[in-house]
């Protein structure tokens, strides 16, 4: 029987074309065959050339997440095996493994997953029609591989609770895969120890993607007075403090992230040195500045302030008044460690804000260091959503 396939209008697939995965709604001419949303369908151009394989699913705007652009091999077992094995041989040879993204997604060429590992647990977030049905099948090949390597894992649980799933037409959802555990996981990152919630902590429970930003700071710390906004389970103060740095003060909206914060300090014996506060970055900075409070290196490393297009705008107003209230309260020659987490504020647009920031407050900014995500999290070249964190670090001065 002949494989359904999507045929493409004529001047479309350019993103496709240019090296992304994705193929959006209104690209499409015409459905030929039969098939059901989930399944795996043929593309063809406009003039029928063949280019390649996807899921597919009609209650999507990304129509069809390609996996494949040769139009003529089976997707089956020992496909998405190599895929997987391809996966976890990258994180092997660019990271520490003991805690680590093992797939990223479209960066990994398996669209729609990303399976975290913490410890000896793995957490899995299927945000995907077509890959959700192979979930199963990914992590057992995962078990497999790290037994290879001497790792046994003693549980699996799912994180399939983004908002993003409505949009492909499917429940939210969170739960364990197999047997349950105990989902508080002791972890060690960079000298630090952590407790990490993976049943109801943010994402997936921590922020992987940082790993080697909070290193970055390391040399910097010693003896400085730091404050840490947004600090969630207080990883950058944590950082800060095994660093040597004289005090440290994390805050977070969150009262629960900030009791877990506390926590964390005490597994490191932390607690006379990194204190956590419940309150809003937005109130406290300004009261910060009219106390005339000062410290040594300020943290900014807030939730993403937007999600779509559409909110950029008033996502710039976001990053440029906490930029800017921080400079304020950076003492000369201090330090500004930045960033954002969101692929639509891109890099022009964040270095234009900062920049924008230290104007409006007569501080010079000497740049120390521009960073992104973790390796782990790979950017895939023309799969712009692969490339979302950006990270500076200033040295923050006077005006001359």
């Amino acid at each position: 029987m002949e494989q359904a396939c999507a045929v493409l209008k004529k001047g479309e697939g350019r993103a496709f074309k240019a090296g992304g995965l994705w193929i959006y709604n209104n690209e499409i001419d015409t459905f030929t065959g039969s098939f059901s949303d989930g399944d795996i369908i043929a593309v063809r151009d406009f003039d029928g050339y063949p280019l390649g394989q996807g899921f597919v699913n009609r209650n999507s705007t990304i129509t069809i997440r390609m996996l494949t652009k040769d139009i003529n091999c089976s997707i089956d077992d020992e496909f998405i095996f190599n895929r997987v094995k391809n996966a976890y041989e990258y994180r092997k040879r660019i990271t520490d493994m003991s805690s680590c993204r093992l797939i990223f997604g479209e960066a990994d060429y398996l669209p729609g997953i990303v399976v975290d590992k913490y410890s000896d647990v793995l957490v899995v977030e299927s945000l995907s029609l077509g890959i959700d049905r192979l979930k199963l099948k990914i992590i057992d090949f995962l078990k497999m591989l790290l037994v290879q390597d001497g790792t046994v894992i003693r549980g699996v649980y799912e994180r399939s609770d983004a908002k993003v799933r409505e949009l492909e037409g499917m429940e939210r959802y969170k739960g364990f895969i197999g047997q349950s555990f105990d989902t508080k996981v002791h972890i060690t990152e960079n000298g630090v120890k952590y407790m990490v919630d993976v049943q109801d902590g943010q994402k997936t429970g921590f922020f992987l993607d940082q790993k080697y930003n909070r290193l970055s700071i390391h040399k910097l710390c010693k003896g400085l007075d730091v404050l840490d906004c947004f600090t969630h389970t207080g990883s950058f103060a944590l950082n800060a403090g095994i660093a040597g740095a004289k005090s440290v003060l994390g805050v977070d909206a969150s009262q629960l992230a900030v009791n877990q914060a506390r926590e964390n300090a005490a597994l490191n014996n932390l607690q006379d040195t990194v204190k956590f506060e419940c309150c809003d970055v937005f109130d406290l900075l300004p009261k910060l500045e009219s106390q005339g409070r000062k410290f040594d290196m300020v943290i900014l490393d807030p939730p993403a302030f937007t999600k779509s297009r559409n909110s950029v705008k008033n996502a710039v107003k976001g990053y440029r008044e906490i930029n800017l209230r921080a400079m304020k309260i950076i003492r000369d020659n201090g330090f500004l460690v930045t960033c954002s987490c969101s692929h639509f504020m891109t890099y022009e647009l964040f270095t234009q804000t900062i920049a924008q920031a230290a104007k409006n407050v007569h501080r010079r900014l000497r740049q120390i260091e521009y960073r992104t995500q973790s390796p782990d999290h790979p950017i895939l070249w023309s799969a712009d959503e692969s490339y979302y964190l950006k990270f500076y670090i200033f040295q923050v001065c006077s005006d001359i």
